[in-house]
């Protein structure tokens, strides 16, 4: 590989790890920035196709809905690999439930950035 085609790898990584740190502090305006303008966003739930987000403001109100019904949500990146602009994100998504108990689901997110930004981010869980 290049060593331009690298750091392109390296850079998308990049931007999907940031993403995921800011989800984990649940800044959604953090997180907004690191999206396009005209992103797609498919959640996993509700099974068995989830629900697609398409543009900024679709999926700032997920992700703000989303912290308020879970606030403490963790989504912990298990392993990150990248192909172009593409990456691939294993995740373990934790948190308590409505019995105080912890829980946790594991999947992967399929995304791609343009520009330094991501434009499409895909979710599916096991299970």
């Amino acid at each position: 590989m290049s060593p331009a085609r690298m750091a392109q790898v390296e850079a998308a990584m990049r931007t999907v790890l940031a993403f995921n740190q800011a989800c984990n502090r649940h800044d959604v305006a953090a997180m907004m920035q690191l999206l396009t303008d005209d992103c797609v966003f498919e959640h996993f739930s509700p099974s068995p196709d989830g629900t697609r987000y398409t543009a900024k403001a679709s999926i700032r109100q997920f992700w703000h809905d989303f912290f308020r019904a879970a606030p403490q949500a963790q989504i912990e990146a298990e392993e990150v690999s990248g192909l172009g602009l593409r990456c691939v994100m294993r995740w373990k998504y934790r948190w308590v439930d409505a019995a105080g108990a912890p829980a946790y689901v594991r999947g992967v997110d399929l995304i791609q950035v343009r520009n330094g930004l991501i434009c499409e981010m895909l979710s599916y869980v096991k299970g």
